[in-house]
């Protein structure tokens, strides 16, 4: 008797859309207490009730006269000019995007309905032979439906993560009047608010196309769980265009508003005589929190298909096991819940009252949720799995235990927080290393960049030991369907994850929203610690992003080798080797282009903010107001320009390498991308932030040693501006656009598989 999950199926088909649900309807529930707080200039209007919320709390600043009427309007207006720019430019990129994914979808269902001809006839399966399965016209026609579903998710979780910032941006200033706390809650809760609606629509959206396909299927769960694939390609194709479109568009606007305004005018960041001032928060919404959204969105949508394939072909699919089949989606589930019970810790159990308590509670979300989840997989894995199966392991099954399989999926959540304390110490200016950074700015910019370098490539080392650490384990235990879910349960509190995260660009806009309007230096200290220690949290999140790429990717690779029949990869023969160097220079092409395009689009906006102070009688004075227009217009055009090219160069890639070298060389190239791409991106990530912390830790003087560097306006000044000027695009453009390079490339090739064993290789056969 074949041994099933103790969790019948019924339960199942219940319990993982009811909890994406909840999530959906906790985030709606955050929502609505943040739209409490009302950016009008009526008195009452902030009072809601609900002290500890500090909706009925008075303004602390009344007294220096901070609550007039025309700044509270103000901020409004501001607000308005950064959500209508953001969605002008995420209309504008869409519009491009939209043409590429009906274009793609079509080479999709070309390429993949010509495996078999085009033929409507069933086709002996891939792994059995002895059953049928559905025929490859099918397999083309549901994945190109899956991708076209993933690709609108991706872009929606995008799109609402923006439309969510850029609605909480104005309220957390406004809150800064009643002190630090009040606005950390709404800036927390607006980030929560995105961070479990793109799980939970992640989750559901997936679940309800598993079901849909699978009333065609049938029994072929094979066909079913290879078509389901396409979910994934769909979700981290938009998410490059959003992560490299973004990132170009607001760090040429932040390079631009920096070089002109701090270093050469000597004006305060977020100064609104600045032109480019508009364009750098809308920057920070379309780049860290639309680009992030839909990056992270497409993380949680691979690692899910790369399970469910290699699960469909172990003794879950062959049994027909549901239970056992959807244990990817029941962690996401377990996720959701243990997410929502730890945002509580945030924003109910306990209150932020002091500056110096904002950042360990943010950690404290890390560490709390990834307690929580321990237990959560636990339960999962022994409700959800049942006590011995087999996975299968390159044309052999290997029998696994439960308990195995949730080592598996711990042995990635706990890499992650690792990694994430570990990037948290070389990027918060609380530690020595960016203290140091600080320190070489005595003598200039040169020995700054020099020392931020040092610092990136450093960075390195104990991250990939945890990575390497986790593919060992997870795979010594379950093959590569440990590995899946080792990336998984990184991704398992994607929902904390992305609600610290999208907490530091609401802040950072806070504060510039508080600069614009003209509000009290004593508003502007609270929205910088609030921005502070976003910025370590940011550095945190993107920490995240890359180590589940690495494991994500890996699994795809392994999925990619097993469906194209390739049961070893030798890199002693020509064909590994040659795509291996070729994989490896990849992410530094990726990179040089990324980071030339916003050096170029920097070039113009410069250009722009000088001509502007130079034109503009009574701009400097603060008489003339600036023209915002041109600077969000240059940002805009020149993004949608340079995004193309790197864009082409990942989705191009596997379908040139498998179609004329075959499925060995490509297999090379992605176990090179994979390699190279992780290391540069954690380096490049983490010098930026390390960079821009220095920054901070000058500006804001709270230590004897960094009273010694400052003021603001200094030499030691001077060189850490330069410093962060130059991560700016290691930072938010390159390194977190190179985790999306790995994953989609391993995505694109799993998909296109079945035609590169079929079709692929045409030069190797006729030389």
């Amino acid at each position: 008797m074949v041994a099933l999950a103790f969790l019948p199926e019924l339960w199942t088909e219940i319990l993982i859309p009811v909890c994406a649900v909840v999530g959906i309807a906790f985030s709606l529930f955050q929502w609505f207490i943040v739209s409490r707080v009302k950016v009008s200039g009526d008195q009452g209007a902030s009072s809601s009730g609900g002290a500890k919320n500090g909706y009925g709390d008075y303004l602390i600043e009344e007294e220096e006269g901070v609550n007039d009427q025309s700044v509270v309007a103000k901020c409004a207006e501001i607000q308005t000019a950064i959500s209508e720019g953001a969605t002008s430019f995420l209309f504008t990129e869409y519009r491009y995007v939209g043409v590429f994914m009906v274009f793609f979808a079509a080479i999709i269902f070309v390429f993949l309905g010509s495996v078999e001809g085009f033929s409507t006839e069933n086709k002996p399966c891939t792994y059995d032979e002895t059953k049928t399965c559905k025929p490859a016209l099918a397999t083309a026609a549901f994945s190109t439906i899956a991708f076209i579903l993933g690709a609108v998710t991706s872009v929606l979780s995008g799109f609402l993560g923006m439309k969510i910032a850029t609605y909480a941006n104005a309220r957390t200033t406004l809150e800064a009047r009643k002190g630090v706390g009040k606005a950390f809650i709404v800036a927390f809760r607006s980030g929560a608010v995105m961070g479990f609606l793109l799980a939970a629509s992640g989750l559901l959206v997936l679940y309800i196309t598993i079901n849909v396909f699978k009333i065609y299927y049938g029994d072929d769960w094979e066909g079913l769980f290879e078509a389901i694939t396409g979910y994934g390609l769909g979700g981290s194709s938009m998410a490059l265009f959003g992560r490299v479109g973004g990132g170009i568009y607001t760090k040429a606007a932040d390079v631009g508003a920096d070089l002109v305004g701090k270093i050469e005018r000597n004006i305060p960041e977020d100064d609104p005589r600045n032109p480019a001032v508009i364009a750098d928060n809308v920057g920070d919404n379309v780049g860290d929190i639309a680009g992030m959204g839909s990056d992270l969105f497409g993380s949680y949508a691979e690692a899910s298909c790369a399970a469910l394939v290699v699960a469909s072909i172990s003794s879950f699919g062959i049994n027909h096991d549901f239970t056992a089949m959807c244990y990817p989606l029941l962690i996401s589930s377990m996720g959701i819940l243990v997410c929502l019970i730890t945002t509580l810790f945030a924003t109910d159990f306990f209150e932020i009252k002091a500056v110096k308590e904002i950042e360990p509670a943010l950690k404290n979300q890390l560490i709390i949720s990834t307690a929580i989840m321990t237990v959560g997989i636990a339960v999962v894995s022994w409700v959800g799995l049942p006590s011995s199966f087999t996975i299968f392991n390159f044309g052999t099954q290997k029998v696994v235990q439960n308990w195995q399989l949730f080592l598996c999926v711990c042995v990635g959540l706990w890499a992650g927080l690792i990694i994430g304390f570990v990037t948290e110490y070389y990027t918060s200016n609380a530690y020595s290393p960016v203290q140091d950074v600080a320190d070489s700015c005595r003598t200039g910019a040169a020995t700054n960049v020099i020392f931020g370098l040092a610092l990136g490539y450093k960075s390195v080392i104990i991250p990939i030991f945890a990575i390497a650490i986790s593919i060992f384990v997870s795979f010594s235990f379950a093959a590569m369907y440990g590995v899946a879910v080792a990336a998984l349960g990184m991704l398992s509190t994607i929902a904390t994850g992305l609600a610290i995260d999208a907490y530091g660009p609401i802040s950072d806009n806070a504060g510039g929203i508080a600069e614009m309007a003209g509000m009290s230096h004593r508003i502007r200290e609270r929205t910088d610690a609030l921005d502070a220690a976003g910025n370590t949290t940011a550095a945190i999140g993107k920490g995240f992003a890359i180590g589940s790429a690495a494991l994500v990717s890996l699994a795809l690779f392994g999925a990619f080798v097993s469906r194209a029949g390739v049961h070893t990869v030798d890199v002693l023969t020509p064909k590994v080797i040659i795509g291996l160097l070729v994989g490896a220079m990849l992410p530094y092409w990726f990179s040089a282009m990324t980071m030339k395009s916003v050096g170029s689009a920097a070039l113009k906006m410069v250009e722009e903010v000088r001509r502007q102070f130079n034109t503009i009688p009574g701009l400097m004075e603060g008489t003339a107001k600036p023209d915002y227009a041109t600077c969000v217009k240059i940002s805009t055009d020149a993004s949608i320009k340079e995004m193309i090219p790197p864009g082409c160069l990942v989705m191009l890639t596997p379908l040139i390498v498998g179609f004329f070298f075959g499925v060995e060389t490509l297999s090379g190239v992605l176990a090179g991308s994979l390699v190279s791409g992780v290391q540069i991106a954690i380096s490049a990530s983490n010098t930026g932030g390390a960079w821009d912390n220095a920054k901070k830790y000058i500006e804001a003087g709270v230590s004897e040693h960094a009273k010694s560097l400052g003021p603001k306006g200094s030499e030691p000044h001077k060189a850490a501006v330069i410093g962060d000027t130059i991560g700016d695009p290691l930072k938010d453009t390159s390194g977190p656009s190179l985790n999306i390079l790995i994953k989609l490339m391993a995505v694109e090739s799993l998909v296109f598989a079945p035609f590169f064993a079929t079709h692929g290789g045409i030069l190797f056969k006729y030389l």
